[in-house]
Formats: structure tokens, C-alpha cells, sequence
């Protein structure tokens, strides 16, 4: 549609991963650089995690794409539903081994053969799984057997594991420690600063063969950043957009007033009138635009909510208050002697008892000797809830719609320090207990201190969590279906199997909250669902507590 306008040659924001649209931050940089570091010094696991739409498949594929094929046989796993045994065969299949020996041999067996024959070869074997924050326990120990498969003097197979934050909390687990103390590279992809948001905007734009390099003005350039939190998928989205806006505008360039009116259709769903006549659309693409409408439907709700105003105790906070306390350098100095003047067990438990508080569960009382992760983890096993370890920035907090222990880094205080995010406004937060006599803090002065982790509580209402999945046939399914109709994507009478159709309005719903979209009801999508859908009592970001 724009494309002539702006004398482009293809899109310069599609969402689809295209390597020669590849741009490396100076944090995809570093991860890339680790990665690297792994594979070349055969450290046997590495581990990359990263915010959805952080640009992990992007690093990975540039990773694939430099590896030489001569000195290098790669593979690709992108599916972590799979069993152990369809895992191995996948892992086969990828390596181009044959799917039954004639010798009768095991696949792990083949496997083994192959790799001894690589390293002969002087070859390197690098495999890497996507999305592993979605493989069972069991899975994971078959990577670990396969890791196993190594010569006196180093190992056969270099396993790349890269998922979303889910997958460093999932490694935690107990059961899985021979499998944690193996990763001796692990990396974490940050969002993206201003500077190389600019930057990955114009590389873009050059490589659709667009030739103004202004063509974003600075402005805007920060009004989109600001909305998308520096995620390249969300940059996509709001680039794309804006352009839109600008071609209905016949404006030549994108200034702050035309970036702010793409974002604010994104929020408010408004779409351009198709000019093809219904009578004429085939059924199958009435489907896939019923499926679209119900998506941008549930993703107004999803970005108009977490910005409405934040409960009247603090959006009324006496503004003589706010003028006169202190700010920049003196607010840091007032708040890391707050603090620094408690423990880091103390500070972490203040924070979960504000959050339990909200849930509506006992406090935990005081011990010296409190972890602040564990400690809450197992505090909140004993309360019937959850606790998912985030990582990433404030947009996508606002986009899980969940309060929040905030990890802050405060300059001379050793350690960290903990705050209760209790809701979430247009320009500010309001966090518990007060910062410097503040209960409200602008985003500016939080980001300077805040790590960009935190842990939420939050309640699987229905213990769904790792019982649903595609081709699942139980009652779960149909309570997941159920939560999905309330949340607007899901149309059809719930069947209690997760066929195609659960499989789209799972995808359709985690389009609309920023989420990867890879069908599987986990964690972080369960906790946004439950938040989306009006009758489950429990505190929310946006609305206060309900």
C-alpha cells in the first residue's frame, strides 16, 4: 500500500525473519559474541534467554549463517512439544541422519556414530533448540544424555538453549540441576537503548531500499521506543503502522504526530475499510480475517487497559508534595540510604508481603536467613500461588498486567534491594513501600535503578500449567477454551481438545499481549489470560485491585 509513496522496494517491517534484514545491536553483539565464545572452546551447553520479541531468533539464525559449513554441521530444533524420543528423531533428522541403520543400531546409537564421524572430520556440531522454555523435564533429559556423547577429550556436541526467561527458571528446578550445572555460557538479551532503536529503523529502512534516512524524525523515533520498550517486534509493528498513517496522510515524513497517531491506532483498533466485496472472499479467508478481527479485538483490551489511570491514591498525590521533594542524584542518595539501611532478605520479604497482601494470602514472617528467590518461590507454593521470575522492561510488565517485586541496583548498597510495583500510569509508577517519602515514581527515575527483573505472584486458577497442550483431549482443554472465549478469540463451543482451532486462538490472544506466538498456554500466557478476563478476583496493574 505505501510502498511507492515512500519509494520502498519490499516492506521494511515485516515480522517474518529475513537474514538480510539482520541488525545487531550492541547487545546482540555481545550475545552473539558469547555464543560464539561457546561453540569455538566446545563448552558443551550454552544458554540464551531474552524478552518475546527480543531478537533471540535473530541472533541465532545470524549465528547459523556465519558458522562455516566446512568447519561446522548445524542443526535447528524449533518444536518443544516433542516427546524425548520424537525429540532424538527430530535431532536425527536434522543431522541428515537416517531415520532407521542398517545395523539396527538405537537413533541415539546413529547419533553417536555420527558425531564420532563429524569429529573425525574435524567438523564441530552445533545444535540448537528454540523455544526451549517449552520442553518437558523429561525432554531435557534427553538433551542431557545427548550431551553425554563426548571422546576423552572433549565434547561431540555443542547444545545452544534459547528461550524466554521461563527457561532459567525452568532449569532451576531441582530435578533438572546435572542439567544446570553443565551451561557454562549463559547470555541474556537486554531490549534495545534509543540510540540503537534509531539505528535498527534505518538499517531497515535502507535495506527495503527506502532512500531517506530521515525519514522517522527523531521525535517519533522516541515516541517509538517508548512504546515498544526497544523489542524489535514491537518496533516492527509501530514502524509499519506509522507508515500507514503517513501514507493516509500524505505526509512525506514521520514526525512525532504521525508515529503517535500509528500507535494510537495499534491501542484503539482502528483498522482501514477493506475495498473487497465479501461476496467475493473465499472461505478460507473469511476464517483467517475472523481469527485477524478477533486478535486486533483482544489486543485493543490488551494495550488500552494497562495505561488507564491508576487507583485515586495516586494519581491525586499533592503535587506542592511532588515539587518539593527531591529529585535526579539527591532522590538516588535519599532512597539508596532507605535501602541500604535494610537487608537484602528484609527488603525482598517487605516487598512479597506487599504482593501477598494484594493476593489476599498470609504475610511471611521474618527470618534472617531468607533467600530472596527461593524464599519466595517456596512462600508462595505454601499460599497456593505461583511465582514467575521476569525479566524485561516496564511496557511489558504493563502487558502481563500483574504487580510486582522490582529488583533494584543502588549505588553503594551492596546487593539488591526490593519494591512492590502496585500499579502502573501513563507516565509513572506506584511502588510499596515509598521511595523518598514518593509512593509515586516516574518511569525515568525508576529505570535508572531498576535491573529489569522482578518476580510475580500470580494464580493458576485452574492448574493448567503444563497439563494443556496441542493434541491434548481433557477436561483442562476445555476450561483453557472456556478462557479464551472470555478473552474473545476463541468463538466455538468448547470440545476439550486442542486442536487447530485452540491452537490459533491461543496464538490469536498472545498476538494481542505482545507474547510469542507459539500456541502453548504457558506461564506467562495462563497469567495474562486469567488477567484479561473480568470474573477472577486478583490485583491487577492497570485497574487497581479488583
Amino acid at each position: 500500500m505505501y510502498l511507492d509513496f515512500f519509494g520502498f522496494e519490499e516492506k521494511p517491517f515485516n515480522l517474518i525473519p529475513d537474514p538480510r534484514f539482520v541488525f545487531l545491536s550492541r547487545n546482540h553483539k555481545e550475545a552473539f559474541a558469547h555464543l560464539l565464545y561457546g561453540i569455538d572452546n566446545h563448552a558443551g551447553f550454552i544458554a540464551l534467554t531474552g524478552e518475546v520479541g527480543s531478537g533471540k531468533t535473530t541472533v541465532l539464525r545470524a549465528l547459523l549463517n556465519q558458522l562455516d559449513a566446512e568447519r561446522y554441521r548445524t542443526a535447528l530444533i524449533f518444536n518443544p512439544g516433542l516427546s524425548p524420543p520424537e525429540l532424538l528423531k527430530s535431532i536425527n533428522r536434522e543431522f541428515g541422519i537416517p531415520a532407521s541403520a542398517a545395523d539396527g543400531s538405537s537413533p541415539l546409537d546413529a547419533l553417536n556414530s555420527f558425531l564420532l564421524q563429524q569429529n573425525a572430520d574435524g567438523r564441530t556440531v552445533v545444535l540448537v533448540i528454540d523455544e526451549a522454555q517449552g520442553l518437558e523435564a523429561r525432554a531435557l533429559e534427553q538433551i542431557r544424555l545427548i550431551s553425554n556423547l563426548e571422546t576423552d577429550r572433549e565434547k561431540l556436541i555443542q547444545i545452544v538453549l534459547a528461550g524466554q526467561p521461563e527457561l532459567a527458571q525452568l532449569l532451576r528446578q531441582k530435578d533438572l540441576r546435572q542439567l544446570s550445572q553443565r551451561i557454562t555460557v549463559r547470555c541474556h538479551l537486554e531490549p534495545m537503548d534509543f540510540q540503537d532503536t534509531a539505528a535498527y529503523v534505518r538499517h531497515r529502512i535502507e535495506v527495503a531500499g527506502g532512500k531517506g534516512a530521515n525519514l522517522f524524525s527523531r521525535s517519533a523515533l522516541k515516541r517509538i521506543h517508548s512504546y515498544s520498550g526497544g523489542l524489535p517486534r514491537l518496533i516492527n509493528v509501530a514502524c509499519d503502522r506509522a507508515l500507514l498513517a503517513g501514507y493516509t496522510r500524505d505526509a512525506a515524513r514521520i514526525d512525532r504526530r504521525i508515529g503517535s497517531a500509528g500507535i494510537r491506532d495499534l491501542r484503539q483498533n482502528r483498522t482501514a475499510p477493506s475495498r473487497i466485496r465479501p461476496s467475493l472472499l473465499i472461505p478460507a479467508l473469511v476464517i483467517v480475517l475472523a481469527v485477524f478481527a478477533s486478535a486486533v479485538y483482544v489486543a485493543w483490551q490488551g494495550f488500552i487497559l494497562p495505561f488507564k489511570a491508576s487507583p485515586p491514591a495516586v494519581a491525586t498525590e499533592a503535587q506542592p508534595k511532588m515539587e518539593t521533594a527531591p529529585t535526579g542524584e539527591a532522590f538516588t542518595r535519599l532512597i539508596a540510604a532507605e535501602l541500604g539501611a535494610v537487608s537484602e532478605a528484609d527488603s525482598a520479604r517487605e516487598a512479597f508481603n506487599v504482593l501477598a497482601g494484594l493476593w489476599k494470602v498470609p504475610p511471611v514472617a521474618g527470618s534472617a536467613a531468607w533467600d530472596p528467590a527461593n524464599g519466595m518461590e517456596r512462600a508462595a507454593a505454601e499460599r497456593k500461588l505461583r511465582l514467575y521470575r521476569f525479566s524485561g522492561n516496564l511496557g511489558a510488565l504493563s502487558r502481563i498486567n500483574c504487580p510486582a517485586a522490582l529488583e533494584l541496583n543502588l549505588p553503594g548498597v551492596p546487593g539488591s534491594r526490593f519494591v512492590a510495583l502496585v500499579s502502573l500510569d501513563q507516565d509513572r509508577l506506584a511502588v510499596d513501600p515509598p521511595l523518598g517519602g514518593r509512593k509515586s515514581i516516574l518511569f525515568h527515575e525508576m529505570e535508572r535503578h531498576w535491573s529489569g527483573k522482578g518476580f510475580l505472584l500470580w494464580r493458576d486458577f485452574f492448574d493448567l500449567q503444563g497439563k494443556v497442550k496441542p493434541g491434548s483431549t481433557e477436561e483442562s482443554v476445555r476450561q483453557l477454551q472456556g478462557l479464551l472465549g472470555a478473552a474473545g478469540t476463541y468463538n466455538d463451543s468448547p470440545t476439550g481438545v486442542y486442536d487447530s482451532g485452540t491452537l490459533a486462538a491461543v496464538r490469536a490472544f498472545q498476538f494481542s499481549r505482545g507474547l510469542q506466538q507459539d500456541g502453548l498456554a504457558g506461564g506467562q500466557t495462563l497469567m495474562s489470560l486469567y488477567a484479561a478476563v473480568d470474573r477472577f478476583t486478583m490485583p491487577r496493574l492497570g485497574t487497581g485491585r479488583k
